[in-house]
């Protein structure tokens, strides 16, 4: 018996013991963060060598449940998903400490515990042997990341936690479990078997409806955490939480298990011949066609860069999905290799976004006019990430869309046309990836703070509105036109007030009908995460004019805090040796962002030799070969 499984499983868990002894010291808490996370990556890349020559770690505690063992095992497709959330903790690790204590965030004990035991969670899903353990895993993680969520402890973030428990642990788990129970119904065994559980064809021959049932329950219930709509509503709510949570949440450990459930589901409980046969492969994948496009439509008038971001997490993910249902190995290798390339580059999005939050307080593009200038490494490492979620080549998600529109291509030339119009929508997608990361990149670069046109693809109603700093196309009108042009009402035009605070929509007003659930409203006059204190401030007028770095003070915080858009005089541009140097941000966050675009970047150009390729040609290997012998 292997216990190396174990020991994965176990490590963060025990490091969460050691989170919470050392509360008192932030210094030793947060070196038992790191040392643990590095502990867990080392456990799981020893056995990496032994699963790509075929060797299976195996761990069992004996009987569970009704006959069935609780197992872990470590197989190739769990070692890609095991191998990816490990890495990740660590990046994530350095990243948190630096965006905690930049905002001098409360809570941090109970943060970084609930990190360690969420990845505790997340490895026993990779590393499940049978449908019994991986739920038990599976309503583990929302637990643990519960409190990430709800971090804030304000209205607005409980309200998020508790429909991120409703969606994911009381909608989700149920289904899960009662497929689970319906497929033990059916064969006696809920084991997971490359190619699919044996004897479920032979149902699947005699009774198909009943098989298709068990599928959609258990595709259905791990798709809730994928994001797939219409049960995605929890996630753009998730994005109250702290920025390095959203990319636990986006890019590593959550939505992830759930593209990784459906994953299981597809090639080691029914196989993707049953699925494809009992025509639930098309029906997934056509789900996943229309979320995928939906959520990049509605990305697009997301002004907030978070809710943006979380939009395009909803149909990203759904790549992954639309690629399982693919009956043919180029799909499922895209499908796979998706999931290291999502989280590369989505976890460099987020990073940024929380980089830009902690220096600046912006996060509304509509505010980011020539913040470039101010963050140009930072912005630089987005607009690399955002080329790789569009499919750009030599980056990360070229690949992976590459092998899915070849996929979709083969399945329309040899089985059904409706292949071709589901490449047709990644091709689609791809061209709205653009439309949505390419104004944050613009806006951020080739636009100043005095001469800005924040474009109509933001939170407003298209063709923009009267009184807004927004674009106005032939529905709307700019507020310093409104100056200029012959108003009916002289005296109304005269004492327009052109305060910038002004042009934000009003959050407060409760009687409003128009849904502005993002960003979060206001409580006291402020937004919750903006009560605590950013690491750069602007000093009045006079005050340190002259320092010799030409730098505002890290740590502090007064009356003139600044907490959305450019300071008075616009963003200070950095020299390049100041770019050089990191002084756009700390290196605890600046690192990370690098270490990320990297990553999505050696995906990119050389996804073999960095593990992830051939680890995924592993798994649709044996998924083929366990096909073939299936009877």
């Amino acid at each position: 018996m292997d216990t190396f499984p174990l020991y994965a499983v176990l490590v963060s868990l025990v490091g969460m013991f050691g989170i919470f002894a050392a509360h008192r010291r932030p210094n030793v808490r947060e070196a038992v963060t790191v040392v643990t996370a590095l502990a867990k990556f080392a456990i799981v890349a020893a056995m990496l060598p032994g699963v790509l020559d075929g060797e299976t770690y195996v761990f069992s505690a004996g009987e569970f449940v009704a006959g069935i063992e609780f197992v872990l095992r470590a197989d190739p497709l769990g070692m890609l998903f095991a191998f990816l959330a490990s890495l990740l903790w660590i990046v994530t690790s350095f990243y948190s400490i630096g965006y905690m204590r930049g905002l001098d965030e409360h809570g941090q004990t109970r943060y970084f515990a609930s990190f360690a035991a969420s990845l505790s969670a997340t490895m026993g899903i990779a590393f499940a042997g049978n449908l019994v353990t991986i739920f038990l895993f599976y309503e583990l993680l929302s637990v643990a990341t519960y409190p990430l969520v709800a971090h804030d402890e304000t209205a607005e973030a409980r309200s998020a936690g508790r429909k991120y428990l409703a969606y994911t642990m009381f909608g989700g788990g149920v289904l899960v479990l009662a497929g689970t129970v319906l497929v033990f119904w059916l064969v006696g065994t809920v084991t997971f078997t490359p190619g699919g559980i044996e004897g479920l064809a032979a149902v699947a021959n005699a009774d198909g409806t009943v098989v298709q049932i068990a599928y959609l329950l258990l595709a259905v219930g791990f798709g809730v955490k994928a994001g797939l709509m219409p049960l995605h509503q929890w996630l753009p709510t998730a994005m109250v939480a702290p920025t390095p949570v959203s990319g636990l949440l986006h890019a590593v450990a959550v939505v992830k298990s759930g593209a990784f459930g459906v994953a299981r589901v597809t090639l080691d409980v029914f196989g993707p011949e049953v699925a494809y046969q009992l025509g639930m492969g098309l029906v997934i994948s056509a789900v996943a066609a229309f979320t995928l496009l939906a959520a990049s439509f509605i990305a697009l008038r997301k002004d907030h860069l978070k809710q943006r971001l979380a939009y395009s997490t909803v149909s990203q993910l759904s790549y992954i999905v639309l690629g399982l249902g693919l009956f043919g190995p180029y799909g499922l290798i895209g499908a796979l290799l998706h999931i290291p390339a999502h989280a590369f580059m989505k976890l460099t999005l987020f990073f940024c976004a929380g980089a830009i939050h902690v220096e600046t307080h912006t996060d509304h593009i509509s505010q980011m006019a020539g913040i470039g200038k101010r963050m140009p490494v930072v912005f630089g490492a987005f607009a690399l990430a955002a080329a790789g979620m569009a499919g750009i080549p030599l980056f990360a998600g070229f690949v992976s869309k590459y092998y899915l529109l070849i996929g979709g291509i083969e399945m329309g030339a040899a089985f059904t046309p409706v292949g071709y119009y589901l490449a047709g929508a990644l091709l689609v997608s791809g061209v709205l990836n653009i439309a949505y990361f390419w104004p944050v990149v613009y806006t951020a670069f080739f636009e100043a703070e005095g001469d800005h046109d924040a474009k109509p693809l933001v939170d407003f109603r298209f063709g923009g509105e009267r009184r807004s700093i927004l674009a106005a196309t032939d529905g709307g009108e700019r507020i310093d036109d409104a100056e200029d042009r012959g108003s009916e009402d002289d005296s109304e035009a005269d004492d327009v007030d052109i305060d910038p605070a002004d042009l934000q929509p009003d959050f407060s007003d409760t009687t409003e009908r128009r849904d502005y659930s993002e960003p979060a409203p206001l409580v006291d006059g402020e937004y919750a995460v903006d009560r605590k204190p950013s690491d750069h401030v602007v000093p009045e007028d006079g005050e340190d004019a002259a320092r010799d770095d030409g730098r505002t003070d890290h740590g502090t915080h007064d009356d003139h805090a600044h907490h959305e858009g450019p300071p008075p005089g616009g963003w200070r541009r950095l020299t390049p040796s100041e770019a050089l140097r990191g002084e756009e941000t700390t290196w605890f966050m600046l690192a990370p962002i690098l270490a990320a675009v990297t990553g999505a970047i050696l995906v990119g150009v050389v996804p073999y030799e960095v593990v992830f390729l051939e680890l995924v040609e592993v798994i649709v290997e044996g998924v083929l070969a366990g096909t073939e012998a299936a009877p």
